[in-house]
């Protein structure tokens, strides 16, 4: 079974593939031209500030002597990333030679920034004694138990609180292409594109749900446009301020409450307004998918003997435990279980891999075995690699039988037109057989009739 393989891409590859005249909507505002330039490569970012109080074109051999020679892939790199986002624009001279200019407006605003210093979105709250605020820490813990939430539900909605419920808005975001009902009173089930979710770290998951929510906003009547330049705005906002609702324009408004769902903000209500506080889930949107992957502390622990000790109270990690091992038993604190030949049969037959299922266990290992070379036993994880290639040895094809050719001539000209399709699997000439693909079956049968 070919492997379907999901990629969370951060908020600048959505910003790079939008069309150019939305591209230069969004660098109206001074925060996505500085969030853009956070999220470049070092070589590019270098790049801007060297251009950036140029007003005539460079000539791109010029900057390629900016480099050494062993530098020059890194260099191709962060061009072509500056003209993707439309930072750089390539422009040719009366030699027809390619040079690169700024963007005008990118180049206005961060001219301005630099200068300035720039401003805030907006103001914060002032500190008001009828409404207690969050610290930092409950924002924290907030965000991880909504998040854990929004996945429970995902895996399983009978283990989610009946208190609590998600927007329309976002639970379309999940279906889109990780769940799938074949039935009308079917409940939803998981895809293979949902099981490999789950084992993706927190901010690659989150990625892609922006991602899904972000595609679908001209459906709920949202410029996907408008929604980008707010989810940016909101990692430039301070973690552990408060801000008035008053301030967000209508799309806004609605687009909180959907994030409020995620744990990228907490909703409160004050005494005369609605109030919202980032959490640190927004503040990393504008921070690239390696800076914001912060080693989070373990809680797994595997044995020689394939036996698996879980340190967590969580009920998410039993749930996605449960997905590629057999669970005996939990106590208060602590997950037991076993990564058994079926459990893994399981997890494959759902589209998990080995290599993901591995890279789990290493990313989230106990403290105590992390610092370890390696940190999940190697006879395990050899194991675990060999019972998905003993798996995949056999491979199964739809296919059909034909026999008692009436002549050779028929037979071959059959041959020649399995083969020219390329669903010729097999044949046998001195018996007059062979076995086409499955989906060759209703060509095959117009094709003799044909010949007849």
């Amino acid at each position: 079974m070919p492997q379907v393989r999901i990629v969370a891409r951060n908020f600048m590859d959505m910003v790079a593939a939008l069309p150019a005249a939305k591209l230069d909507k969004l660098y109206d505002s001074s925060f996505i031209c500085e969030a853009v330039l956070r999220s470049l490569p070092p070589l590019a970012k270098k790049y801007v500030l060297q251009m950036l109080f140029l007003d005539s074109p460079l000539m791109a051999k010029s900057m390629e002597e900016w480099v050494l020679p062993d530098g020059l892939s890194k260099h191709k790199v962060a061009i072509d990333r500056l003209l993707q986002l439309r930072v750089f624009m390539e422009v040719n001279d009366r030699k027809k030679e390619p040079s690169y200019k700024m963007n005008q407006k990118f180049q206005s605003n961060m001219q301005k920034y630099l200068t300035t210093g720039g401003t805030v979105p907006r103001e914060p709250m002032p500190l008001n004694a009828a409404v207690r605020l969050p610290s930092v820490g409950e924002l924290e813990t907030y965000a991880m138990e909504q998040w854990e939430c929004f996945l429970l539900q995902l895996i399983n909605s009978s283990q989610v609180d009946k208190s609590t419920s998600f927007s329309s808005s976002m639970m379309r975001a999940f279906q889109r292409g990780l769940l799938n009902s074949s039935r009308d009173n079917e409940a939803p089930r998981l895809t293979e594109n949902g099981f490999q979710f789950l084992l993706m770290e927190t901010n690659a998951q989150l990625w892609y749900i922006i991602r899904e929510y972000i595609s679908s906003a001209e459906e709920r009547g949202m410029d996907p446009t408008d929604l980008i330049s707010f989810l940016l705005e909101l990692s430039f906002h301070t973690l552990g301020e408060a801000y008035s609702v008053n301030t967000l324009t209508e799309v806004q408004r609605l687009a909180i409450k959907d994030l409020a769902d995620l744990g990228l903000v907490k909703y409160l209500q004050g005494r005369k307004e609605g109030l919202f506080m980032p959490t640190k889930l927004a503040t990393n949107l504008s921070v690239s998918l390696s800076d914001a992957s912060s080693r989070k502390e373990g809680f797994v622990v595997v044995e020689t003997n394939f036996r698996m000790y879980a340190y967590s109270t969580s009920r998410l990690h039993c749930e996605i435990l449960r997905l590629f091992s057999r669970i005996e038993y939990q106590l208060p604190n602590l997950i037991v279980g076993a990564i058994t030949k079926e459990s893994l049969y399981n997890a494959f037959e759902n589209g998990i891999t080995a290599e993901q299922i591995v890279s789990f266990l290493q990313q989230n290992a106990h403290p105590r075995v992390a610092e370890k070379m390696p940190s999940v036993p190697e006879n395990v994880t050899d194991q675990i690699r060999l019972w998905e290639a003993d798996r995949n040895r056999v491979e199964m094809t739809p296919s059909h039988l034909y026999e008692d050719f009436p002549s050779k001539d028929l037979f071959e000209a059959c041959c020649d037109f399995a083969r020219d399709y390329g669903c010729l699997l097999w044949q046998d000439t001195k018996k007059m057989r062979l076995i086409v693909k499955g989906e060759l079956h209703q060509q095959m049968r117009d094709f003799l009739r044909g010949q007849r």
